[in-house]
């Protein structure tokens, strides 16, 4: 795993930052695409490693990149670049739930995974069972390589308590979620040392015994029958 990140792709997203704007970008064209290059092989690398200890429905590096080009529509930032690299890997197989996100920007890198926005019945679903019994997923919360690596579950959460739930209920901490997310944040010079992709496949491995415990939840009904 010798593929690392070079400073370069940092200062171009610097740049970018103070020129987000059209003519700007297309007079560096090159220069992105030369960046770009070194996202890709970077991916293309983290990508071989995690098919080594999970299985990656993402077929290529190239193809779990988002797109530097901004979607303006519904954002208040007018800008048309992102001043980031990102990507997200997802897990294959319907019994294998959840998914990995990378973010690269100076001062404001970090590694994410889990659930989103999980759909009505998947979030029903998780609730019924933390309020069957929660402490499977508390174990995992609690557990050294968690804590070391996550700190907390994140998340948007309801204030109060989810319909059907009382406010009172001993799990309300964990019922409340709407989100159930990983993060672990990164300085720039982590991001750019040669064992940072060590780092981010070992942190996205960390995150297995919680997407699987999720995985197990949302492929089965309460009574453990297999939905899949």
């Amino acid at each position: 795993m010798s593929v690392k990140i070079p400073a370069s792709s940092l200062e171009f997203l610097k740049q970018l930052k103070k020129n987000n704007n059209r003519d700007w970008f297309n007079a560096h064209k090159e220069l992105y695409l030369q960046e770009h290059a070194h996202i890709i092989a970077f991916a293309d690398a983290l990508l071989l490693e995690m098919n080594k200890h999970d299985q990656i429905e993402t077929p290529t590096g190239k193809k779990s990149l988002h797109r530097i080009y901004k979607d303006t529509r519904f954002s208040k930032e007018k800008i048309p670049y992102k001043n980031n690299w990102s990507g997200s890997f997802s897990r294959s197989t319907k019994k294998l739930r959840g998914s990995y996100y990378f973010h690269i920007e100076p001062g404001n890198s970090f590694l994410g995974g889990g659930f989103w926005g999980p759909n009505p019945q998947d979030l029903k679903r998780v609730r019924d069972e933390i309020d069957y019994d929660a402490s499977g997923l508390r174990k995992i919360l609690k557990s050294k390589s968690f804590v070391s690596t996550f700190g907390t579950l994140r998340g948007e959460q309801v204030k109060t308590a989810p319909q059907g739930f009382n406010a009172s209920h001993a799990d309300i901490d964990l019922l409340r979620y709407k989100q159930f997310t990983l993060v672990r944040r990164f300085t720039d010079k982590e991001v750019l040392s040669g064992t940072f992709l060590k780092e981010v496949n070992d942190t996205f491995k960390k995150m297995r015994p919680f997407l699987d415990y999720m995985s197990e939840v949302l492929t089965t009904d309460m009574n453990g029958i297999s939905l899949v």
